[in-house]
């Protein structure tokens, strides 16, 4: 059974991402209160999803206790193979979802988890971008569901 285990949202930048219960979010803008949020969004910044199983892979790995929220995605999964959603649509909660693109890990990741490893690590396991198709709620007790 795929469901949320974290979500997380920071209104700047470089900060801390805080873990929340609920995130509510806007079609074509992102989540509330989450840095990426703004008129007229581009997909690619809507809302991020990552399997919690990836983190601890490399955790594992490499012998270190990295939180979950460290990785700055908005969502981290357990249960489902989020590679595999590529180009579908998903529901969470009340929240239709398109699956746009893989989550590649960047620079900025690398640098502020102080991993020069990361980009590699993460390049097909970053998560996936979703865009935000219509206007509600995402708890942390939700399931996804394919549509």
């Amino acid at each position: 059974m795929s469901k949320i285990i974290k979500i997380g949202i920071t209104e700047l930048n470089n900060k801390e991402i805080i873990e929340v219960n609920r995130i509510d979010l806007i079609s074509g803008k992102g989540v509330i209160g989450d840095r990426h949020f703004k008129d007229y969004n581009d997909p690619f910044n809507q809302l991020s999803i990552i399997e919690s199983e990836s983190i601890d892979e490399y955790n594992k790995k490499y012998n270190l206790n990295i939180p979950y929220l460290d990785f700055r995605r908005n969502i981290v999964t357990r249960g489902i193979r989020l590679n595999d959603l590529i180009d579908k649509k998903i529901l969470i909660g009340d929240v239709r979802l398109d699956v746009i693109d893989l989550c590649r890990p960047c620079r900025h990741l690398s640098e502020k988890l102080d991993k020069d490893n990361i980009i590699k690590e993460f390049l097909r396991k970053g998560g996936i971008r979703c865009e935000i198709l219509n206007d509600g709620k995402i708890s942390s007790s939700d399931q996804i569901k394919i549509i």
